[in-house]
């Protein structure tokens, strides 16, 4: 096992991982990769959206350079012309003061689109252009784990090749509702990711979907027993969503879900987990009976802590 530390300004990160294992960017090595997150995993979801305009890259870069979360998350959509695209919306209204469905643009009518700011954000924002999905792989591609979800499952080939022709397959996680689009994303070599709402979850057998998914991804709202089932399914990484109060994230870790994808990062690294020792033994627990790594890519988790070292925002244009 090889461990290091590396201090970037005022934050330290320490990573273990297998000897012979590419070591991430900021030791001048290779990409970011799944085997280095830590136990416990916030997503930045859309970047932050309580905390910065979604899916815009000044909110990406915030989300990026405060270090609060581990994953950062965003959506994205299919131009006509094929160019894929961040939005999660499948129209312009409510983001950007353009109207119209997403999927009508060309790439040079996309480039004219501008975010609208947001209200109630904290901060001072101006318009910007959305960007492109391979803008935001090349801007954070290996310096942070990325979580993309695929709105257009029809774009996951392209998707794919965006992602193994930048050495990221490691690096990204591909987000579906679809159970069918996730095991294609396992085929295709990417790791696959299926959310689930509370009411699918009622219904849903996660066992069955153990052996291509590497991370399943629920509804906090469920039932108890359902986020229990899911939990116990055998699939590596269990994280709830859209988790925007400790409460509600102390809650899904007592269950033994290992993450969290929220809307305010800031918030939850701020605040102290309740009842976590318990929460570490149950994910230990699931870690026992897990495919070993190399069996299915599921991976070696290693530590690091992030802290938040900077607020200031880049602005896109």
């Amino acid at each position: 096992m090889v461990t290091r530390t590396v201090l970037t300004g005022l934050t330290a990160l320490a990573l273990a991982g297998p000897a012979g294992v590419l070591t991430p960017l900021e030791w001048g090595g290779g990409p970011l990769t799944v085997d280095a997150l830590p136990p416990i995993v916030y997503t930045a979801h859309r970047g932050g959206a309580l905390e910065v305009p979604e899916n815009s890259m000044s909110g990406l870069m915030a989300a990026f350079e405060r270090r609060t979360a581990q994953v950062i998350d965003v959506d994205t959509r299919m131009l006509r012309d094929g160019t894929l695209v961040v939005m999660h919306d499948a129209t312009l209204d409510r983001t950007t003061y353009a109207r119209g469905p997403v999927r009508g643009l060309t790439l040079r009518e996309w480039q004219r689109v501008r975010l609208r700011p947001p209200t109630g954000v904290p901060g001072r924002w101006r318009a910007e252009r959305p960007p492109t999905v391979a803008e935001v792989l090349d801007r954070f591609g290996g310096r942070v784990m990325l979580m993309l979800e695929a709105k257009d499952p029809q774009s996951l080939a392209r998707l794919g090749t965006m992602i193994h022709t930048r050495g990221l397959a490691r690096s990204v996680f591909v987000n579906t509702n679809k159970p069918w689009v996730a095991r294609r994303a396992h085929h295709l070599g990417l790791l696959a990711q299926l959310w689930r709402s509370r009411t699918q979850l009622r219904t849903d057998r996660p066992r069955d979907w153990a052996s291509f998914v590497d991370v399943l991804d629920v509804d906090y709202k469920a039932r108890d027993a359902d986020l229990l089932r899911a939990v116990n399914s055998g699939i590596p990484r269990v994280w709830a969503h859209t988790v925007t109060t400790p409460r509600q994230r102390d809650r899904v870790l007592r269950l033994g879900c290992d993450g969290v994808i929220t809307d305010a990062p800031g918030l939850l690294s701020r605040t102290p987990i309740k009842g976590r020792a318990k929460a570490a033994r149950t994910t230990a627990a699931r870690a026992a009976v897990r495919p070993a790594a190399g069996q299915r890519g599921a991976g070696q988790r290693g530590a690091m802590p992030y802290r938040a070292y900077s607020t200031r925002v880049s602005v896109y244009s």
